[in-house]
């Protein structure tokens, strides 16, 4: 991407929150099923991977994402089941999702900095930008946390990812127009597929290599994106719970 101005748009869950460590660990624990701790991040990620293959139907994949889910953490089969009921109620508390990915609030400090305009484009029930201020990684306009230009949430604008309109609200919000642009995000079907049509060169989160396509850029974590704009971003702490 080259040019002025630049603008970076990014997804929300996986991308800038991931769930809270203490939550799938209750829900596993209630449901009397043991699990690998070290890959509770993975889990994430694999679900996502999984609700990203083209047969998966909209109405199935809450129950394909937490499969994939407590089959990555190694639950015993004959628990899968239960511990995915758990996970889903577990799951609908906003808190469950605020726990701020390795990198988050380090990013928007340095596009802050740098005078990258930044709009946070997500699938989400209209609780997003709260949501995002409650977990200490971003608000619209000036404050103490990092500011963003605009919080677009799919259910207040009426458009969701991979519509092209909900980045138009983005783009139009920031001024710019898609060539300017970068989005990223953890989903192809929603993040890569929705950014392309929009003419917004994608950038996907996928830590573990779960995607073979090679047709866009894949990146580790969003230390990354920082060095894709050229940022110079400050130590980024490790996040463990």
């Amino acid at each position: 991407m080259t040019g002025s101005p630049r603008a970076l748009l990014l997804d929300v869950g996986g991308v800038l929150v991931l769930p809270h460590h203490e939550t799938v660990a209750a829900a596993l624990t209630a449901a009397g099923a043991g699990y690998e701790p070290s890959r509770l991040d993975a889990a994430h990620y694999a679900g996502v991977a999984a609700i990203d293959e083209p047969h998966v139907q909209p109405e199935d994949r809450s129950a394909v994402y937490r499969a994939a889910f407590v089959g990555t953490l190694e639950v015993p089969p004959a628990l899968r089941a239960f511990a995915s009921e758990m996970l889903a109620d577990a799951f609908r508390a906003p808190a469950a999702w605020s726990r701020p990915s390795r990198g988050a609030v380090e990013l928007l400090r340095s596009c802050e900095a740098h005078g990258v305009s930044v709009a946070i484009v997500s699938n989400w029930d209209g609780t997003v930008a709260r949501l995002l201020a409650d977990a200490g990684i971003c608000q619209p306009g000036p404050g103490p946390l990092p500011s963003v230009e605009v919080i677009v949430d799919s259910a207040l604008v009426g458009w969701e990812k991979p519509d092209p309109r909900i980045f138009g609200v983005a783009l139009k919000a920031l001024a710019t127009e898609p060539a300017r642009a970068i989005h990223v995000g953890d989903s192809v079907r929603a993040d890569v597929d929705g950014a392309v049509a929009a003419g917004v060169e994608p950038i996907h989160l996928d830590p573990f290599g779960h995607c073979p396509d090679r047709d866009h850029a894949h990146i580790a974590d969003l230390v990354e994106v920082a060095s894709r704009l050229g940022l110079i971003m400050p130590a980024v702490q490790a996040r463990t719970t």
